[in-house]
């Protein structure tokens, strides 16, 4: 029998170890599983309804203001802002002098003038 050179000898060694690693291998299923509530029609459908939307490139706020929900009632807000606005004290801070405390001595003035009016919210 002959005998191997080094280079077969290598190549035979290299091509069983491959088979045997190749015997071994696992399969991948990726790294969650599949699940969708929908066909792959239903996708399709859906894909090709939102690609041939009209004005889809659009900048948002260039079609105009946009709706948002009212959670307060108007009157409410722009009486809390121009209370807000008119109070003695909102230009001090506590930070403004090491261990100081803003106490605030001065009554706002829609306080002043609603109770002068009796006791009702109009300025």
């Amino acid at each position: 029998m002959n005998a191997l050179s080094l280079t077969q000898l290598v190549a035979v060694g290299s091509f069983a170890m491959l088979a045997a690693a190749g015997a071994n291998a696992e399969t991948y299923e990726g790294v969650q599983p599949l699940a969708s509530a929908m066909s792959r029609a239903e996708v399709n459908a859906e894909a090709v309804r939102t690609a041939s939307a009209p004005n889809q490139n659009v900048v948002r706020g260039s079609r105009g203001a946009e709706t948002m929900a009212i959670s307060r009632d108007r009157a409410g807000v722009v009486y809390e802002a121009m209370r807000t606005a008119a109070a003695p004290d909102q230009n001090v801070s506590s930070g403004s002098r090491v261990n100081s405390k803003v106490i605030s001595t001065l009554q706002n003035p829609l306080d002043a003038r609603a109770a002068a009016a009796g006791n009702s919210n109009k300025l």
